[in-house]
């Protein structure tokens, strides 16, 4: 189904650009100085960035990530240190995840979501690991081999590019 999209050009608007749906539609409110290539560029750009960020909140509200993470903590962590969260995200483009300990966050990237469970449940036991040891020692990869498909996982990352 395609979306109606109405496009608002603004005089008083001069460097930023909004798309926001409104029911069935889509607004782009834009500046008029633009022109209509700028215009259109602009217009697909925004249809894109709201269906991306569309995605990643239908995703999100799932909490099927958060479940598996949860398990998978509890299994090879015994839920050791605390995991307070873990979401997908848009802005990760050269890696697949990250992490801060500091407050037991997680940070996947959702590209991730249309992968195999067990290379995204690789990537979750890895970020869990840096929760614990934030480098890439011997005994952080001792922890990320307690995920019996580590290996097979890592090797398909590799294939996609996103690890290596």
């Amino acid at each position: 189904m395609r979306v109606k999209v109405e496009v608002v050009r603004s005089p008083h608007r001069r460097k930023t650009v909004e798309a926001v749906r409104e029911g069935n539609r889509v607004v782009v409110r834009l500046p008029a100085t633009l022109t209509q290539s700028e215009a259109r560029r602009w217009v697909k750009t925004m249809l894109e960035r709201l269906e991306e960020s569309e995605h990643l909140r239908r995703l999100n509200e799932k909490k099927e990530l958060e479940r598996r993470a949860r398990e998978l903590h509890d299994r090879y962590f015994a839920a050791r240190p605390k995991l307070r969260s873990v979401r997908y995200v848009a802005n990760q483009r050269d890696r697949y995840g990250s992490c801060t300990p500091a407050d037991g966050t997680i940070r996947l990237s959702h590209v991730l979501a249309d992968f195999p469970d067990w290379v995204r449940d690789y990537v979750i036991v890895h970020e869990l690991a840096h929760l614990r040891i934030a480098d890439h020692s011997s005994r952080f990869w001792e922890l990320v081999r307690r995920y019996p498909l580590a290996e097979r996982a890592r090797g398909f990352l590799i294939a996609k590019g996103l690890e290596g």
